[in-house]
């Protein structure tokens, strides 16, 4: 899973602060979250837990749905955690 385009949705907790990124590496790019080694906002926000993600073939896809799903109100973006991830748990540790 290493090296595959994937757009994910990270948390400060519960209902806090989002962050929707996209990515080609997702276990590297969260463990640079979580080890603070991406300065601004979700270093700022300690926005650190991975609470939803999408794989796919294509990174121009990746980057279109990431486009997309920041357009989104709040709600939407809650609804689309809750549906597979309703305990908002931190999934870093299913990835890795």
């Amino acid at each position: 899973m290493s090296k595959q385009p994937c757009v994910y949705i990270l948390a400060s907790k519960r209902n806090g602060t989002f962050y929707v990124g996209v990515t080609s590496n997702l276990i590297q790019r969260i463990w640079q979250h979580k080890n603070k080694q991406v300065q601004g906002f979700t270093e700022r926000y300690g926005v650190d837990q991975l609470v939803y993600f999408e794989l796919y073939e294509d990174m121009s896809e990746a980057i279109l749905r990431e486009k997309r799903i920041k357009k989104w109100n709040r709600q939407w973006k809650v609804n689309l955690i809750e549906k597979d991830n309703l305990h908002w748990e931190d999934l870093w540790r299913q990835i890795q």
